[in-house]
């Protein structure tokens, strides 16, 4: 089995910008790209861009560039978007049913295959096709749904406990959307994308630009 290629994370976070670049241009019939080209449209420099995809052992031609439709399946192909990955919802709150609702998340491999909850007005219901399970049934439901990816959207009070749950019933990967940030545990893959840090960011850079 061939290894993947080690890619620093942020290179990997770049990725699926150069990806969404490259399939407009594949939409719009352009076979060749260059890093500039695709560097004015990201403000990514270029040399940044050759480098990044030179980890994939991806490689432009002189003077032409990528050829769109190659570059765009190779992109697809390291970052696991042409596989199936199944997910379970932990909360389905607002924000839990609105990311079950998300169909663009399945188009990138994605597949929510059910959700969690402890309110009992919501477990035992669908939403957009998915059951709603009560929380103590997770060690015994999550081997059968075989999902290895638990997207956690809890108060931050429970987020803890909720993932170390995850963890313990077999969950390889947490998605973290809470405030509470999850810390390293071995053998388990952690992204925490807190949307109120980019919020704080915003309202910071919002001030910055705008001084009293």
């Amino acid at each position: 089995m061939q290894q993947r290629p080690f890619v620093p994370d942020p290179a990997i976070c770049r990725l699926p910008w150069y990806l969404a670049c490259v399939a407009r241009l594949r939409a719009e019939g352009i076979e060749y790209v260059s890093s500039t080209a695709i560097s004015k449209q990201l403000n990514v420099d270029a040399s940044q861009i050759a480098k990044d995809l030179s980890y994939l052992n991806i490689k432009g031609k002189t003077r032409i560039g990528y050829e769109v439709v190659e570059l765009e399946k190779g992109l697809i192909d390291f970052l696991g978007f042409h596989e199936c990955h199944n997910a379970v919802m932990m909360g389905v709150g607002s924000l839990g049913a609105a990311l079950i609702s998300d169909s663009g998340l399945s188009r990138y491999g994605l597949n929510i295959v059910a959700g969690f909850d402890v309110n009992p007005l919501i477990t035992g219901t669908i939403v957009e096709g998915r059951p709603v399970y009560p929380l103590e049934s997770l060690a015994t439901q999550l081997p059968r749904l075989k999902a290895e990816i638990a997207i956690i959207a809890v108060p931050v009070e429970e987020a803890a406990r909720v993932a170390r749950l995850c963890v313990d019933a077999g969950a390889k990967a947490l998605w973290n959307f809470t405030p509470f940030h999850i810390t390293a545990i071995p053998g388990v893959a952690i992204q925490n994308t807190s949307i109120y840090a980019h919020l704080a960011l915003i309202y910071n850079r919002l001030k910055d630009s705008n001084p009293s």
